[in-house]
């Protein structure tokens, strides 16, 4: 094990704060994949969370996660194109029903991979080794999505059932913030995700809202760094908790639905409902920075929408890779869209038409898809318990 690999220039680029469309100005080849292969778990019920494990070192195995029912199931990509599974967990609550799955280390480099779902108990495993599994408790009802900080692996965000977001520090074992209250979400949060640099944190839910939050707010800013130095071992006391009720800015104009999946896109943003489309957007207008956003904006700006079909069920959940260049989702008939994100120009009519991956014996809803960390291998899990993988065609 080792601490994620340095970004890519693309990555490293956006990070930074590149604001211009990336399009080409000659278009290129859509992105082809072929079948590879499928599995079909022995549980047979829905597969919701699937994640790469982006940590493992170059030339490392290539790892990802699947979680549904009480089940955990660590599977490595070979490079003839199988997938194998290493390592699998059952929850000793039956009644468990896993949705949600993320990787990251510990502060000595062993490998993590934290799980959540409808009993609302964050479980940490440790996959490869025999250190015990932790587990936390906070949330009043399901939790619907895990992310970890890009930057600080120690730092876990969850959104639950219960209309809240909550902020954790596994390494000393404590609730940092809880984002949620006055001003917050009004119904389930599905989805939530940093931006690249760990600044901001946008949310969504059933309330059809998206939300900003700010993780440079003085406040944040001190209780993380109060977190790091607690040590619940030895004091009597409980972390001192911060809530956060107040969002640097929320809009309900991108969807008319449940917003079931967001992602952070440079400074863009992606989030998507049940209307058959991802749509590409920021707040504010085009030019302005995040850090003049505030509680009054009401405006958006909408870049481009990604179209596809057969698909107005939620909690569906498309995936983007490592360097934010490729774009999938699936639909509740088992095909897959994928599309270019270096190849798109909103000036240029149909050049955000995506590559469609089918195959005779996929034909359930698929609600979660997950790149490779080079984004030469597609992952799709499935309301029948089956996994199946692409790979990318070479040029």
């Amino acid at each position: 094990m080792s601490e994620s690999l340095e970004p890519s220039s693309k990555r490293a680029r956006l990070e930074a704060g590149d604001k211009q469309w990336r399009g080409t100005k000659q278009r290129r080849q859509t992105p082809q994949y072929k079948f590879s292969s499928f599995v079909k778990e022995q549980h047979k019920k829905p597969l919701f969370g699937v994640a790469f494990n982006y940590h493992v070192a170059e030339g490392g195995p290539i790892l990802f996660a699947t979680v549904g029912s009480n089940r955990v199931t660590v599977y490595e990509c070979t490079s003839g194109g199988s997938m194998v599974p290493v390592r699998a967990y059952a929850d000793a609550e039956p009644s468990e029903d896993y949705y949600t799955c993320a990787w990251s280390y510990t502060s000595t480099g062993e490998m993590l991979l934290a799980v959540a779902g409808a009993r609302a108990v964050i479980r940490i495993i440790y996959p490869g080794c025999s250190q015990p599994d932790k587990t936390y408790t906070g949330h009043g009802n399901a939790i619907n999505e895990l992310k970890f900080h890009p930057k600080d692996p120690s730092l876990l965000l969850s959104v639950g059932k219960d209309h809240a977001l909550r902020l954790w520090n596994i390494e000393t074992d404590c609730c940092v913030a809880i984002f949620g209250g006055v001003d917050g979400h009004r119904d389930e949060v599905l989805s939530g995700d940093f931006d690249l640099t760990g600044s901001w944190i946008m949310s969504c839910g059933m309330d059809h809202a998206l939300k900003l939050w700010s993780m440079n707010d003085d406040k944040v800013v001190t209780t993380v760094q109060a977190s790091k130095t607690f040590q619940a071992q030895s004091t009597n006391r409980s972390f001192n908790t911060l809530s956060v009720h107040f969002p640097v800015f929320t809009t309900r104009k991108i969807h008319c639905n449940y917003v079931d999946c967001v992602r952070w896109f440079g400074h863009l943003l992606l989030s998507k409902s049940c209307d058959n489309t991802v749509s590409c957007w920021k707040p504010g207008g085009l030019t302005d920075a995040l850090h003049v956003v505030n509680r009054s904006t009401t405006d958006v700006s909408i870049v481009l929408r990604f179209d596809y079909s057969q698909c107005d069920i939620w909690y569906m959940r498309f995936g983007v890779n490592y360097e934010q260049t490729l774009l999938a989702v699936g639909n509740q008939v088992g095909k897959v869209f994928v599309w270019d994100l270096m190849d798109v120009d909103p000036t240029k009519p149909g050049s955000s038409e995506p590559a469609v991956l089918s195959h005779p014996k996929c034909a359930t809803a698929i609600r979660q898809t997950a790149f490779s960390r080079d984004g030469g291998t597609l992952i799709c899990i499935c309301d029948d318990g089956t996994v199946w993988r692409w790979d990318r065609k070479k040029p």
